[in-house]
């Protein structure tokens, strides 16, 4: 494998690790192993640091593919709790409100993840990497400043109940670019009259890769000794 010209590398992100984290070790490790000061590489596909799964990671020329990559049709196993909201919907942030559940049945919820298939718009989380005037949207709400978020328009091709325990639902998404399983939980929880957040998210298929396709964090090494030392064998 050619690191230097351009490589496509499929890593499970850990749990509590940030997309950038990921790439900068990937970096390093690269450029330890290749003896070089430099290297140009990048993801295709921020995930949330709570969330884990499928990371696509480019090397080299092979950045300039990020943009097509990230367009792929993406696959997420949601894990929400029904009856309360967060301000980041997810476990970043403390249960700021808490709402009944007890009309909440498995019939109501089937028929509510109907109305989020196909092209819908959804207003992104303030906790988030939208850029508003320059900044990251996460930077103001951090802060308490008030902004305003406009929707986008995105298409989610299908959505599965897995589990129905109240008051958790497991949910199978399948959805195209730009959405946010954790605003997609906020607006199931609104939908169904209660509140909601993601409780787990885990990328389980971007394109054609699975996450069990994918090397573990602690793989990395002796995946990239055996494939450089290759090189320099051939």
């Amino acid at each position: 494998m050619d690191f230097i010209e351009g490589e496509v590398l499929h890593i499970d992100k850990p749990l509590h690790w940030t997309s950038f984290r990921l790439v900068r070790v990937v970096r390093a490790k690269l450029c330890q192993k290749l003896k070089i000061k430099k290297l140009k590489v990048g993801h295709a596909g921020t995930l949330d640091p709570l969330a884990t799964g499928v990371m696509i990671i480019c090397t080299g020329k092979k950045t300039k593919e990020i943009e097509r990559l990230q367009a792929q049709t993406k696959e997420y196993i949601a894990e929400i709790r029904l009856g309360a909201t967060t301000p980041s919907f997810d476990l970043e942030t403390e249960v700021d409100a808490e709402y009944p559940t007890g009309h909440i049945t498995r019939e109501k919820v089937e028929a509510c993840l109907k109305q989020f298939t196909g092209e819908i718009e959804q207003i992104p989380p303030l906790f988030s990497a939208v850029k508003i005037e320059g900044r990251r949207a996460y930077e103001f709400a951090r802060k308490n400043e008030e902004i305003e978020l406009k929707p986008k328009i995105l298409v989610i091709k299908d959505i599965e109940l897995l589990f129905y325990n109240l008051p958790s639902i497991t949910i199978r998404v399948v959805c195209g670019k730009g959405t946010y399983i954790r605003a997609l939980a906020r607006d199931i929880g609104e939908s169904l009259l209660s509140g909601a957040y993601l409780l787990s998210l885990k990328r389980t298929r971007a394109g054609d890769v699975s996450v069990n396709d994918c090397l573990q964090v602690e793989e990395l090494d002796e995946f990239l000794d055996r494939h450089i030392a290759t090189k320099g064998e051939a």
